[in-house]
């Protein structure tokens, strides 16, 4: 994993801790609803729209995903965090399928913390993860 960070920069430092943790706990730990709990401010507000706003929303629904993929499970590839900011590249895999050979989807998520250190705000863009005999490239997506 490569994380970009200021060790001098505090608030970045927890942020991208705090993260990781929720990451963790959230999806490879397979506790959504008391993760969101724990990071999240309740009024948390989403901005990808398959996903409701608000803390307990997101964690219901990923609480209701893992019954259909209990296999979903994420690696974080690097971490961008500057102040307030912290910016995943992430490979979410299990998330839509319980296929064993399942690439996943490759997204970069952007939170937005509060002074406290808790996660007020996403965003995200995602795609499929490629099969590397079919890119058009050699550079990998990670």
């Amino acid at each position: 994993m490569e994380i970009i960070v200021n060790p001098a920069d505090a608030t970045a430092v927890r942020n991208k801790n705090t993260l990781l943790a929720l990451y963790d706990e959230m999806i490879n730990g397979k506790e959504p609803l008391k993760a969101v709990r724990k990071y999240l401010v309740p009024g948390y507000i989403q901005h990808n729209p398959n996903l409701p706003t608000g803390a307990d929303g997101t964690g219901l629904s990923f609480e209701n995903r893992l019954k259909s993929f209990p296999n979903m499970s994420v690696r974080v590839h690097q971490v961008i965090a500057v102040g307030d900011y912290v910016w995943a590249h992430v490979n979410f895999v299990n998330i839509y399928s319980n296929d064993p050979a399942d690439r996943g989807v490759a997204g970069v998520d952007i939170f937005k913390f509060n002074p406290k250190g808790e996660i007020t705000e996403h965003w995200d863009v995602l795609q499929a993860v490629v099969d590397p005999a079919k890119a058009a490239n050699d550079n990998g997506m990670f």
